[in-house]
């Protein structure tokens, strides 16, 4: 038997993939695509770029973003800890990024869902209302 050889680099929608920042290659790649992904201060622009031990990367996912440095590689996804030992975040990073949360969560404390749906005289109001403009 033959063992699999040590890269020393991967390609980077592989290397997201892997260490779980995206569900499959080819988001990793629209993310890649629509220059979300950074890697040592410049807009990755291609998927097929190589990612080596050392690098930093500058991952936006949605409305988060993640300051990394590359720790290991790896083809194949595998478990969510075997994925964390893949990178190390940065303190400011994880501390802006829970600050963010934080805030995203205070904004949506302010609004309650109503208990049930609206009753017939709520509906009319809500019409009208909608309806401000035929006035």
């Amino acid at each position: 038997m033959v063992s699999p050889a040590v890269t020393a680099e991967v390609r980077l929608d592989v290397w997201l993939w892997a260490a779980r920042f995206f569900k499959t290659r080819s988001l990793a790649k629209q993310a890649i695509e629509a220059g979300r992904v950074e890697v040592a201060g410049q807009v990755a622009g291609k998927a097929a770029k190589a990612v080596r031990v050392g690098d930093r990367l500058v991952v936006r996912r949605g409305e988060e973003r993640f300051e990394l440095q590359v720790l290991g590689l790896d083809e194949r996804r595998g478990s969510a800890a075997a994925a964390q030992a893949l990178y190390a975040e940065s303190e400011e990073s994880r501390a802006q990024r829970e600050s963010a949360a934080a805030r995203r969560r205070d904004e949506r404390a302010g609004y309650q869902a109503p208990d049930s749906k609206p009753d017939k005289k709520a509906r009319r109001l809500i019409r009208a209302l909608g309806d401000i403009d035929a006035f």
